[in-house]
């Protein structure tokens, strides 16, 4: 039987009802008595490191998780963390960067309804997740859900209520778990099979912001986040197009900031197929004139906290660009 960590976090899975509504309450061990099963199939131990809404988490919350792992690691077989579901893709990206090359598991798994209610499906979410960080071909970072295995860097949020809640964006699931049983299409890179251990980081720069383009945009608002942040993600439209109007004023703005080391990242609003600014004129001459990274098929998640890894590692610009796009569990094709 396999060693297995429970790594409780709060969220909805661990929430009861009060007066002001729905609060992580329960604990770790609190959680497993729901599903007695598991302890029937691996060995497992719980640790608690906080108990709060996932619309709480911070950067330095997700240091504490990897710090957790990376002293728990030569002990146990694999890890499962439940976490609250509205941040949840962007604890399994940070935690893709932070943790890199691990042969075993980490699964994030939490719920839409919390675990004492009848019509849950955090009893499930939470078997499966051991059901699959206890099979034989997992590894690395992943969120398990709805009977779905997805790569922590591809998973996002696309539903706020229903229980099929995550989808894996421009990549297929991993594999599958039905009924306990887990089917793995895809088995873990060549660089994580040939890895003597995992890479471990505990520093994260928390100065990344993502703005978001919309009609009208004024170059003012931009100017700000390049005050407040060290790097900038630029949420364009469709393939990436940037506006080079009058009414804008983005190029003088970014040509400041670059000039001052400033990064910049130019994504897309559309969720799927992601960017491709050689496209059309207004994303091929924004992006010949500055030197800018480009996010092609990287989710939100992935793109903000992968600058946050690596502007915590450099600040020369040719290696962060050389960084930016090395892939980590598959968070990048091009």
């Amino acid at each position: 039987m396999k060693k297995i960590l429970l790594i409780a976090t709060g969220g909805t899975i661990a929430s009861t009802t009060g007066k002001s509504g729905l609060s992580p309450t329960l604990s770790a061990e609190e959680l497993l008595k729901y599903v007695p099963e598991i302890r029937e199939f691996c060995k497992t131990d719980c640790v608690q490191p906080f108990n709060i809404d996932s619309t709480n988490i911070t950067p330095a919350h997700w240091l504490t998780l990897a710090n957790l792992i990376c002293d728990n690691y030569d002990k146990y077989d694999g890890f499962v963390i439940c976490h609250g579901t509205d941040t949840m893709a962007y604890t399994a990206a940070a935690l893709s960067y932070l943790i890199q090359n691990s042969k075993k598991p980490v699964a994030l798994t939490g719920a839409q309804k919390p675990i004492d209610k009848e019509d849950t499906d955090a009893r499930v979410n939470l078997r499966d997740a051991f059901s699959y960080a206890a099979s034989e071909k997992a590894a690395q970072v992943t969120i398990v859900f709805h009977g779905k295995i997805i790569a922590g860097t591809r998973a996002k949020k696309i539903r706020t209520k229903s229980f099929n809640a995550f989808e894996s964006v421009d990549f297929p699931v991993l594999g599958t778990v039905r009924e306990g049983k887990v089917l793995q299409y895809i088995d873990p890179p060549e660089s994580v099979r040939n890895a003597e251990k995992p890479r471990f980081f505990h520093r994260l720069d928390g100065k990344v912001g993502l703005c978001c383009l919309t009609p009208g945009f004024s170059g003012k608002v931009l100017n700000a986040y390049f005050e407040n942040y060290d790097a900038v993600v630029l949420s364009g439209y469709g393939t990436g197009g940037i506006p080079d109007g009058e009414n804008y004023d983005l190029y003088r703005v970014i040509e400041r900031w670059k000039g001052k080391g400033k990064t910049l990242v130019v994504t897309t609003q559309v969720q799927s197929e992601g960017s491709d600014m050689n496209i059309y004129r207004v994303g091929r001459d924004f992006k010949e004139r500055f030197s800018i990274l480009e996010s092609f098929d990287m989710t939100w998640e992935s793109v903000i906290t992968k600058l946050m890894w690596i502007l915590s590692e450099t600040r020369d610009e040719a290696e962060i660009r050389r960084l930016f796009y090395t892939p980590v569990n598959y968070d990048l094709i091009r």
